[in-house]
């Protein structure tokens, strides 16, 4: 009898994993059709230049994609600093070399091969975020994700995080399951993720199981002094949704494209003169 009785409780332990596996996997992608539009590919052309032990090099140009977050139909998207101009993250890591940074170019890539041309119309260090502007309105309202919707996180909680794939994966939309291993309160709050590999990135949402934002991954790195405590100085963490919802606040309107000057053809020197000549009348 008792073999019967821990057989059950077994059994019932297994089915009721299986049920909260089945219940988070539904919350998951409920969240992932809801936002999944909201997140979008940000192209990054970079012009790096390394300078250090009193020599410099040339400028090197590099392309990369990085995650972008849309936080208003207007399209106002939010990425990290550190992964479309990563000079102040390289300034704090180290004193040893110099590293300067410039965005040359930056486009907002949407699914349907649509590419956007914007410009960083505000760079927060703080927080180690850069919110982005399309040039020209676009010509439909963007998918958007409501940052005054949020909730907070505690030790040990699920998210669910989004994301866009490399052009390996063909830019795929994705979904990952994280765990908040650290919840920091000073010398501000923010979330401590798990390391574990996933496909989350920098400037990933992640959301709460009832479907509000906790936060954004960004980079948080302190003063290292030597190019040897690099690891040691940086970390990748979620800051709350409360800090991306004011500082999206503060992000201008972008600049107006001046209108390109109208170009007058000059007649050649005595053609006018020679057209009014009583000979040709």
């Amino acid at each position: 009898m008792r073999r019967t009785t821990n057989f059950i409780v077994v059994l019932f332990t297994l089915w009721a994993a299986c049920a909260r596996a089945d219940e988070l996997a539904d919350k998951g992608r409920d969240i992932f059709k809801k936002n999944q539009h909201a997140v979008v590919t940000v192209q990054v052309v970079l012009k790096t230049t390394y300078s250090g032990g009193g020599r410099s090099g040339n400028p090197q140009e590099s392309k990369q994609d990085i995650t972008g977050t849309v936080v208003d139909p207007s399209g106002l998207t939010v990425v990290a600093l550190s992964a479309c101009d990563p000079a102040e993250l390289y300034r704090r890591l180290s004193d040893e070399y110099k590293v300067e940074t410039e965005v040359d170019d930056i486009k907002i890539l949407l699914d349907d091969g649509t590419e956007i041309p914007a410009e960083i119309v505000l760079r927060d260090k703080d927080f180690d975020l850069a919110f982005l502007r399309p040039k020209t309105k676009p010509a439909a309202p963007m998918t958007a994700i409501d940052l005054s919707k949020s909730s907070p996180a505690d030790m040990l909680d699920q998210v669910i995080t989004l994301n866009r794939l490399n052009r390996a994966a063909g830019r795929a939309y994705s979904a990952s399951v994280e765990r908040i291993n650290a919840v920091i309160q000073k010398p501000r709050l923010f979330y401590i993720p798990d390391s574990s590999m996933s496909t989350t990135t920098l400037g990933s949402p992640a959301f709460a199981l009832n479907g509000n934002l906790v936060g954004l991954f960004v980079m948080r790195a302190v003063s290292g002094g030597s190019a040897r405590n690099v690891r040691e100085n940086m970390t990748s963490i979620i800051i709350p949704a409360e800090d991306v919802f004011k500082a999206a606040k503060q992000a201008p309107e972008a600049k107006p494209e001046e209108p390109k000057a109208d170009v007058k053809t000059e007649e050649p020197k005595g053609q006018k003169d020679q057209k009014d000549t009583p000979a040709q009348k």
